[in-house]
């Protein structure tokens, strides 16, 4: 019997006409190796999300060492979640800094209307701090925003 809890990504987003549509995405990183929060990973990332992978715009994000979160929104709607992470990926990859491998996909969610954006942020902010990197979420380095969306 299979344990309760969703194992795979749900696939798509539903996007409604008139009302924004924020998602929050995890990555992950092949078999958590820890290499993602660095200097290098983080300039090379925030350069692809803001120059080259902006069918969905990339707000807020935060790197641990063997994942990340983001806060994005569709902007071309020809392509999908799905496709607009493995495009950014891929660029990613042919950067050639020999970091490591994301894990295939990622866990994407649909904030709700009752959702709160600052409060989802301020958890995140936390990783650090609950994972005994640092005391304050203000130390970690590997944060930033991409866009400074607003509806």
């Amino acid at each position: 019997m299979r344990e309760p809890g969703r194992r795979t990504p749900a696939k798509g987003v539903h996007i409604f006409s008139g009302k924004p549509t924020w998602v929050f995405l995890t990555v992950n990183i092949f078999e958590r190796d820890p290499w993602l929060a660095q200097t290098r990973a983080q300039n090379a990332l925030h350069e692809i999300w803001e120059k080259k992978a902006k069918a969905w715009l990339v707000s807020d994000y935060l790197l641990m060492p063997d994942h990340l979160h983001l806060f994005c929104v569709p902007y071309e709607l020809k392509f999908t979640i799905e496709r607009w992470i493995g495009y950014w990926k891929d660029c990613f990859a042919k950067k050639g800094l020999e970091l490591g491998k994301f894990q295939d996909g990622g866990f994407h969610h649909r904030l709700r209307d009752d959702e709160s954006y600052a409060e989802k942020w301020q958890y995140v902010r936390q990783n650090p701090v609950r994972g005994g990197l640092v005391k304050t979420p203000e130390e970690w380095p590997f944060r930033g925003r991409v866009h400074d969306i607003r509806f």
